[in-house]
């Protein structure tokens, strides 16, 4: 018994020698592994991914100075998808992988010194100077031991460094400009109504049947917190919206593609906010106003004047209060972007007051850029930047005018006395021609190509048949269709505003009419939508049924319809490749 347990004892240094070399030799072996597919993924990166990207720079730059296809469009949307999946995809490996690489290195090293100390042979008598030199080459050995592992890991770091390094300046690349140009945001629904806030979509692969009950064509359904009137904005797989309560606000982003919420933004309620008395109507609430991206920042504001931005990621960068408007319904006005600024059309009061503004904010700071005093009373529309002959103008509405400034430096370049009372649909560019509604009296038509008042130069033709008192219109070229809020259509001629045809749809509506592909979308307040042919004569192409009350407009994507219920995000569509639903 007693030999067993001696011959026991004998054998434990040595299994922990194996032991230890055999876990040194595993993550030696790992430590390669990783090392190999750290050098691939920083090939890719440096290599591989910046030759995708320029190929994306100029396929839209291809595209600017004439209408894209909607074959050229489909191949943009889907490289940009592809490219920003694989950066976020390779950079999350290199983290990954850099660790892993950092921990086999530092185990190989632990294991091996291990091994070796495990492996010496056990002591002997020894003379004095024998033991002097063996502590020498002892002293030498573990120096040579330490300087090996600092220049291992050393390079570990060095290897981290340098494939960081690539990632960032692609992502920096990428960047590029501080904004996205028009002709990016064309192909996205970046504020009210998409594109130039004229409520019409680029693509033509939108849905045209689903239903709420069944699920049929509902390719996800998920809760927004808060509750608010404001619609979705889409910046490629990314979705934004806000809501709010007497005592938060926040600012929602949701992955297109699964319905996933991936992050929320708090909005502190100013002390001036706090202490007034906001009381907003229903119909309005305290979150009305749609949110505007630049492509780089998302921007939101509430009925309490609190403004504020943040990046994709969700950092807050700066907010800001305008001071707590007086609105007699409630501030609905929805944000535009210019560039890297964010337009803010804030009238309030009865215009006797010099209360109202127009505002331009830097984008990164909040900071304003320019402002405009504005001797007009509140109102509920929202601005537009379109492009006339080659210049941008910041068109908005308000009571008595219409009105056009530069969005460079708030210049007026003209104005047009047009308007009156609670004036709240927005204006739309179509045909030459800027659109304006003073509810229940008139639709007129401006030429904006004059200079200073043109009330009796440039107004092109009149409507005078009623006019919605929320609902924005819409135009596909030809004609321009109105819906009032108790669902009457009303369709004229673009050219000079003579009415071709009108239609009851016996229901109620909040949200603005859209078009795409020549399809007409009327959104109901009991989430009915009604989709008809664009054109002379009323052509109903069918109804489906969401199943929830909704009062925001729609948003559209690439093959997808983005619906905000009371409760609920909808979106309306299939899969795309690559893409995932849960």
């Amino acid at each position: 018994m007693a030999d067993l347990s001696q011959q026991t004892s004998a054998d434990e240094p040595r299994v922990a020698y194996q032991t230890a070399r055999t876990t040194a030799k595993v993550a030696g072996t790992f430590a390669i592994v990783f090392l190999a597919l750290f050098v691939s993924n920083f090939i890719g990166t440096s290599v591989i991914a910046p030759l995708r990207e320029n190929r994306l720079v100029e396929m839209k730059a291809e595209l600017r100075g004439g209408d894209p296809t909607e074959e050229q469009l489909a191949d943009i949307r889907q490289l940009d998808l592809q490219i920003r999946r694989n950066r976020m995809w390779r950079l999350d490996f290199a983290h990954k992988s850099g660790y892993a690489l950092l921990v086999s290195v530092v185990l190989f090293l632990v294991a091996g010194k291990l091994a070796r100390v495990l492996n010496e042979p056990p002591p002997r008598p020894r003379s004095i100077p024998d033991v002097g030199a063996e502590q020498i080459r002892e002293a030498r050995g573990s120096r040579w031991t330490v300087v090996a592992g600092l220049v291992t890991l050393g390079g570990v770091a060095a290897l981290l460094i340098t494939s960081a390094a690539p990632l960032a300046f692609v992502e920096a690349k990428e960047t590029g400009p501080s904004y996205a140009s028009m002709e990016e945001k064309r192909l996205q629904w970046h504020r009210f109504r998409g594109p130039d806030g004229g409520g019409v979509s680029v693509f033509t692969n939108i849905p045209t049947e689903w239903d709420g009950a069944t699920g049929k064509g509902i390719l996800w359904k998920t809760a927004v917190p808060l509750p608010g009137n404001n619609s979705p904005v889409i910046w490629n797989d990314r979705i934004f919206l806000c809501g709010a309560t007497e005592q938060k606000q926040e600012v929602y982003c949701y992955d297109a593609n699964a319905g996933r919420l991936l992050w929320t933004g708090d909005v502190p309620v100013s002390p001036a906010a706090t202490q007034a008395r906001i009381d907003p109507m229903e119909d309005t609430g305290r979150s009305a106003s749609t949110m505007a991206t630049d492509g780089k920042r998302v921007y939101a504001i509430f009925v309490t004047g609190d403004i504020a931005a943040f990046d994709f990621h969700g950092r807050r960068l700066w907010h800001k209060s305008l001071g707590v408007p007086e609105s007699a319904y409630g501030y609905a006005s929805s944000l535009e972007t210019y560039q890297d600024r964010v337009i803010v059309q804030y009238d309030q009061g009865d215009g006797s007051e010099d209360l109202s503004r127009l505002y331009a904010l830097d984008g990164t700071s909040g900071r304003i850029v320019w402002e405009v005093k504005r001797e007009v009373p509140n109102s509920w529309t929202s601005p537009i930047v379109v492009e006339i002959e080659g210049r941008p103008q910041l068109i908005t509405l308000t009571d008595p005018w219409a009105l056009a400034n530069d969005p460079a430096d708030g210049a007026e370049i003209w104005r047009a006395d047009c308007l009156g009372g609670d004036v709240a649909p927005s204006p739309i560019y179509a045909g030459g021609l800027v659109l304006a509604i003073e509810p229940y009296s008139h639709l007129v038509a401006i030429r904006p190509t004059g200079q200073g008042d043109v009330t009796e130069t440039h107004i092109a033709w009149t409507m005078d048949e009623g006019g919605p008192d929320i609902c924005c219109p819409v135009a596909d070229g030809q004609h321009v269709y109105l819906l009032e809020s108790h669902g009457l259509i009303l369709c004229c001629r673009l050219a000079d505003g003579e009415k071709v045809y009108e239609q009851d749809l016996r229901d109620n509506f909040t949200a603005s009419p859209s078009l795409a592909a020549g399809r007409l979308y009327f959104l109901s307040m009991d989430g009915v939508m009604t989709i008809a042919e664009a054109g002379p004569e009323y052509k109903e192409l069918g109804k489906s049924e969401l199943g929830e009350k909704c009062h925001a407009s729609p948003a559209f994507g690439n093959g997808r319809l983005y619906i905000r219920g009371l409760e609920n995000l909808y979106c309306i569509g299939e899969p795309v490749a690559g893409g995932r639903a849960d």
